[in-house]
């Protein structure tokens, strides 16, 4: 099977127009099923790659749908590979997506061929964050934080942080793009831990935020995770 053109991608999203115009703008992905709430998604257990989640689902119709890092808690500890897909911009709400165990956070302002190929690559398990979010990691980096990246990583960082595609790190480092791809996937996993393992006073220290600052945001870890549940799951247990 290629895991390009047979990923299977189910949406979560309160706005009906996004549920029924999602797939037919995105032809060449494949969706599996529509929700308007986690609640519901989870009821329907689809079979699916990935999950792509928008962040605030509480509306009139709705008013208690789990939504933000709750939701994205409750489809990673079902088994799902998640990617949020949103109109949030605050990068620490953003940050804490990933420490809730998302592997990607797509911007709903991203062109239709951006996002296509940002749910292709968390399909694969690649991280997939905006600028905005690598830079703050690029600074946990900097401040001692992160402290077990290797040199090669860490200019890969400093490029993805500064919106530099593939092909321009690849001029630029003198390494192939397949060679960049590896040091991202490496450096995602390690990244990944890092965030979901990292408490809210841990991040306000290292960015030099105010105590408190994050409480309402970061993610809480849940209760009997494992290192094995922290990694991101390639495939829903779905046949248990």
């Amino acid at each position: 099977m290629n895991p390009v053109t047979d990923a299977r991608f189910s949406l979560v999203d309160d706005a009906t127009a996004v549920r029924e115009s999602l797939a037919v703008l995105m032809p060449g992905l494949t969706f599996v099923s529509t929700h308007q709430s986690v609640e519901d998604f989870l009821r329907s257990r689809p079979v699916a790659d990935v999950v792509v989640l928008d962040l605030h689902l509480v509306n009139l119709r709705q008013p208690n749908a789990s939504q933000g890092v709750a939701a994205i808690r409750d489809a990673v500890d079902a088994g799902y590979r998640v990617c949020v897909y949103t109109q949030e911009e605050r990068r620490f709400v953003l940050a804490a997506c990933l420490a809730a165990g998302a592997t990607g956070v797509v911007s709903k302002s991203s062109t239709l061929s951006e996002t296509a190929a940002a749910f292709l690559a968390v399909s694969r398990g690649e991280l997939v964050a905006p600028p905005t979010v690598t830079g703050l990691i690029e600074v946990l980096v900097r401040r001692g934080r992160l402290t077990v990246l290797n040199r090669r990583q860490q200019e890969v960082l400093a490029g993805r942080a500064r919106g530099l595609t593939y092909a321009e790190l690849s001029r630029s480092l003198y390494l192939s793009e397949s060679t960049l791809r590896g040091y991202w996937r490496d450096l995602s996993v390690v990244v990944s831990q890092h965030l979901q393992e990292s408490s809210p006073g841990d991040i306000e220290h290292a960015l030099g935020l105010g105590p408190g600052d994050l409480l309402d945001h970061w993610p809480a870890p849940s209760a009997g995770r494992t290192d094995a549940d922290a990694r991101p799951p390639t495939l829903p247990e779905r046949l248990g």
